[in-house]
């Protein structure tokens, strides 16, 4: 199983996927789920991304096969985008473009801010800026993990993630997949989110970026995302059709396709 050891309480598992021609040079794309989930969020992405590059799905610190995390863990923005740039010196990958869902996005921000020379382009879909504008319900969901359980809190809210037409099955499989997060992690990051504020970081990102969302996102209005997102010196927005807040998960090859083109125009 591959794994680094990032410190003496974190194995951080990660896979490397990669079908381009051996004798080509690879450019590198690193993922950055969101909050519940792991590297296998990402499945509808992988026929579109790792034909040509080098894919690499890290599991956040306590999240998916990497070690779970106590709940009164010290969460911050910087140690966990430290552990993803572990890995990269790790992996011996010195620039990347870089990708990121939901709370994933806003660690990709994070991390294009605070290593400008590493990052060579960032997409971010659905991602929010400010933990304080949903604090309420983030407050709210930590009684209700507390009361159900993770899979429990999964079920109860997973309706504005995936929208009204995403199928039953494919429902549950994100379910399954979200409950499967340790209680403790969840309760403890959970509890640390109302916290983040990237802000600041939105003016200090200056590679390009690209902000993807959907028309009816029941959590951000396209006005909000279109508010921060022109902080950013070279962001450019685009907005799908459809009504669910986990675009990357219910449009999966339109974001693919959408990030591979933001892409090839910003290669040089």
């Amino acid at each position: 199983m591959p794994t680094i050891k990032v410190d003496a309480n974190l194995d951080l598992f990660y896979e490397v996927t990669d079908f381009a021609e051996p004798w080509r040079e690879h450019e590198t794309i690193l993922l950055l789920h969101g909050n519940a989930e792991s590297g296998a969020a990402w499945y509808g992405w992988m026929p579109e991304l790792s034909r040509d590059y080098r894919v690499v799905r890290p599991d956040m610190r306590g999240f998916g096969r990497s070690t779970p995390m106590p709940r009164d863990h010290a969460w911050s923005l910087d140690r966990i985008v430290d552990d993803f740039i572990d890995l990269m010196d790790a992996l011996r990958i010195d620039k990347f473009y870089l990708v990121g869902a939901k709370v994933g996005g806003t660690m990709a921000l994070h991390l294009a801010a605070r290593h400008p020379s590493r990052v060579k382009t960032v997409s971010v879909l659905s991602s929010p800026t400010r933990g304080e504008d949903g604090g309420d319900r983030y407050r709210s969901w930590v009684e209700l993990i507390e009361e159900s359980g993770v899979e429990g809190w999964a079920r109860e809210t997973m309706a504005k993630r995936l929208g009204a037409t995403f199928p039953p099955a494919g429902i549950e499989w994100w379910i399954q997949l979200m409950g499967r997060t340790a209680k403790s992690t969840q309760l403890g990051f959970i509890g640390a989110v109302p916290k983040v504020d990237i802000t600041q970081d939105l003016l200090n990102i200056k590679c390009p970026a690209q902000v993807i969302t959907t028309q009816d996102n029941p959590l951000y209005s396209v006005e909000k995302v279109r508010g921060w997102q022109q902080k950013m010196a070279n962001a450019e927005l685009l907005v799908l059709p459809g009504e669910s807040y986990h675009v990357a998960a219910t449009a999966p090859v339109a974001c693919a396709k959408a990030v591979l083109d933001f892409i090839a125009r910003h290669r040089s």
